[in-house]
């Protein structure tokens, strides 16, 4: 089933003297199965384009392809719900939207809602919570008593005990500590590899583009101007001069490296594989 955009485009406030045009024109597919990176500058568009993904905003122009539907614009849709159900959308901060007095009853509202009976909705709730990494200790526990990682994988857990397809998130590391952040990106990739959710992450974190997603799609002045697999992309550097992107640090350390000299190939991408082409270069000249 295919997840596409095709020449897309959609204004804020049209008709208005604040109009402002988000998206121009945007044709792109993503790959399902995979965890793409959505990356950008700041008011690229990148935010716009995902809530096309469950109709949060309709295109003002061209139509999206999710999942079994089709989304023209200017034909209201219908159904919409059934697509809110397959396209979780996890928003940047999703701690915030906690509302409930107790955990259990904050993840089990978007299965509820979604017509789920409440005896299965209790049960995916309280699945989801262990698969974010919480006991179920939690589950009557008021969210105020959470820390903030904890209270980000509460969010997200009533996203998934909703059972989406398509996982979006927006920043969803964003505000974390190194350690919550490494934990919570092996949350998503045990979301892919695990159970076969189909993974979207807007994300400035080029460590996290490099080390955990499969592929790439850039963002400029409401553009998708390139998709490719992740190690190609970080392999050109002049597109990444180009887009003014840093590289992530293996890759700039062995750039470094290959200017001052030493011959290492262009595709490394982790530390020790970095380690090794080092050692072996510096033995060769001994």
């Amino acid at each position: 089933m295919p997840i596409a955009f095709k020449q897309v485009s959609y204004e804020y406030s049209p008709g208005t003297p604040f109009a402002y045009g988000a998206l121009n024109g945007v044709d792109v597919e993503i790959t399902e199965g995979k965890v793409t990176a959505i990356i950008g500058a700041t008011g690229s568009g990148k935010s716009t384009l995902i809530q096309h993904l469950n109709a949060l905003l309709l295109p003002s122009k061209g139509e999206v392809e999710v999942l079994d539907r089709t989304i023209v614009a200017g034909v209201k849709p219908k159904q919409l719900k059934s697509l809110r159900q397959n396209v979780g959308l996890v928003f940047q901060f999703p701690e915030y939207q906690l509302f409930e007095e107790t955990i259990l009853k904050d993840i089990i509202f978007g299965p509820i809602n979604f017509g789920v009976e409440p005896q299965e909705a209790e049960l995916r709730s309280l699945h989801a919570l262990n698969v974010v990494g919480l006991d179920e200790s939690y589950a009557e526990k008021s969210p105020l008593d959470l820390s903030g990682g904890q209270k980000r994988r509460v969010a997200i857990a009533g996203i998934l005990a909703i059972d989406p397809y398509v996982l979006v998130l927006d920043e969803p590391t964003a505000g974390l500590d190194p350690q919550g952040s490494k934990s919570m990106m092996n949350l998503f990739m045990t979301m892919n590899r695990k159970y076969g959710k189909t993974v979207l992450i807007v994300t400035h974190d080029m460590e996290h583009v490099l080390t955990y997603c499969d592929e790439v799609i850039v963002v400029d002045k409401g553009k998708v101007i390139l998709k490719s697999d992740v190690r190609s992309f970080f392999k050109d550097e002049s597109l990444l001069v180009e887009l003014n992107i840093c590289p992530p640090k293996v890759v700039d350390m062995r750039r470094q490296l290959q200017k001052a000299g030493m011959k290492l190939p262009d595709d490394i991408f982790d530390i020790e594989s970095l380690a090794m082409a080092i050692a072996k270069e510096v033995n060769g000249h001994e």
